[in-house]
C-alpha cells in the first residue's frame, strides 16, 4: 500500500485552521449571519423551520468564508461582500437540500435529513426558495459581473449533478471523468466564491483568476478529501459520517481507482455491492459486510492512499495561486486552510 505521510511529522500545518480563519473574519461573519437569518424570513412556516434544520447543522461557512477572505486579500473597503457571502451560503444549502432528495440520503453532519422529517417536496421547495433569495442577495449587491459569475455557477453545478445521475450505474467511469463531474459540482461553489470575492473589490485580473484557481483546486482537494473520509479517516472534522457514500452506492474516486485494479471477481464485487446499495436491496448485515470487503479492496489496490495524494496536489496547487499575493495573515490562513482540509484524511 502507498505510504500515507501523517502530517505532524513533516512539519505541515494540522492546526484547525478554519476555526482560526472563522476568528479571523468573526464580525464579518456575525453579519453574514444576520443576512442569513433575515433573508428566511417567510409566511410559510415550513421554510425558516428547514432552513434553520440544514444551516444550523453544524455548517462551517467555509464557501462563505472564501469569498471574505479573498475580498480582504483584494483590499476591499465596502460591506458588500458580507451580501455576496450569504448568497454563497445560501447556495451551497439549497443544493444540500436537493442533493439528498436525489440521493435518498437519510442523514447529514449526524443528524436526519431535512428530506427524512418533512419529506421531498417540502426539501426542493425550501431549496428553491433558498435560491431565489441568494439571487436577490446577489442583486442587492449591485455587481452584475458577481451576479454572473454565481448564477453561473448555479448552472454548472446542476449540471455536476446531472454528470453524476447519469452515470451513477456505471463503475467503469474513468478518473477523468470523475474529476469533471465534481469539478462542477463541487468545485464551482469555492471557486466562484472566491472569485466573487475579488471582482467586488475591483481587483485586477490576474488576481482575480488567481482567487478562481484557489477556489477551485481548494474546491477540488476538499471533495477528494471527503470521498476518502467516507473509508477511514478522521471523519468528525466536518461532519463527514464513515459509509455514508458506500451507503448510497455513491461512485467516488477510491471506488473507481479500486474498481479499474481489480481483477474480474473483484470487479463484480464492486458491481453487486454498489447496485445492492443503489437498489437498497442490501440489509444491515449484507451492507456491513460489503463495507469491510470494500476497505479490503481499498487496501488492497492503494485506492484510498492514492485518492488523497491527488488531493494533496491539487491542494498544493491553491497554495500556489495565493503566490501573487503580498503578505499576510488571510493568506497565511488560507494557505494553512488548504493543509488542515488535507489532514482530515489522517
Amino acid at each position: 500500500m502507498a505510504e500515507i505521510l501523517n502530517f505532524s511529522e513533516t512539519g505541515r500545518v494540522t492546526r484547525d485552521a478554519l476555526s482560526d480563519l472563522q476568528t479571523h473574519f468573526s464580525a464579518d461573519l456575525a453579519l453574514v449571519e444576520t443576512q442569513i437569518s433575515t433573508h428566511m424570513a417567510s409566511a410559510a412556516q415550513l421554510i425558516p423551520e428547514i432552513g434553520a434544520h440544514i444551516i444550523g447543522a453544524g455548517g462551517k461557512r467555509l464557501r462563505p468564508l472564501l469569498t471574505l477572505s479573498a475580498a480582504s486579500l483584494s483590499g476591499y473597503r465596502g460591506s458588500d461582500h458580507v451580501t455576496l457571502a450569504a448568497a454563497v451560503e445560501y447556495m451551497h444549502t439549497a443544493t444540500l437540500l436537493h442533493d439528498d432528495v436525489v440521493d435518498d440520503s437519510d442523514m447529514r453532519r449526524g443528524q436526519p435529513t431535512a428530506r427524512k422529517i418533512w419529506g421531498n417536496q417540502a426539501s426542493v421547495l425550501v431549496g428553491d426558495f433558498l435560491l431565489g433569495q441568494a439571487f436577490r442577495m446577489m442583486v442587492a449587491a449591485r455587481s452584475l459581473e458577481a451576479l454572473d459569475i454565481l448564477s453561473g455557477a448555479a448552472a454548472i453545478i446542476a449540471e455536476g449533478e446531472v454528470m453524476q445521475l447519469a452515470a451513477l450505474q456505471s463503475t467503469h467511469m474513468s478518473e477523468d471523468h470523475y474529476l469533471r463531474i465534481i469539478d462542477a459540482k463541487t468545485a464551482a461553489l469555492f471557486s466562484a466564491a472566491a472569485e466573487v470575492g475579488g471582482v467586488i473589490a475591483e481587483a485586477p485580473e490576474r488576481e482575480i483568476e488567481a482567487l478562481k484557481s484557489y477556489g477551485r483546486n481548494l474546491g477540488i482537494a476538499f471533495q477528494l478529501i471527503d470521498d476518502a473520509l467516507d473509508y477511514g479517516g478522521v471523519g468528525q472534522v466536518l461532519g463527514k459520517n464513515t459509509g455514508e457514500d458506500f451507503r448510497e452506492g455513491k461512485l467516488t474516486l477510491p471506488v473507481i481507482l479500486a474498481f479499474h485494479r481489480s481483477d474480474e471477481e473483484d470487479r463484480q464485487f464492486w458491481q453487486q455491492a454498489l447496485q445492492a446499495a443503489q437498489s437498497g436491496a442490501a440489509d444491515e448485515a449484507q451492507h456491513d459486510a460489503n463495507f469491510t470487503q470494500a476497505l479490503s479492496h481499498m487496501d488492497k489496490t492503494s485506492a484510498l492512499a492514492d485518492t488523497i495524494a491527488r488531493a494533496a496536489h491539487y491542494g498544493e496547487k491553491a497554495k500556489d495561486s495565493l503566490g501573487l499575493f503580498p503578505h499576510s495573515q488571510t493568506r497565511d490562513l488560507l494557505k494553512q486552510l488548504v493543509d488542515f482540509c488535507i489532514s482530515r484524511a489522517y
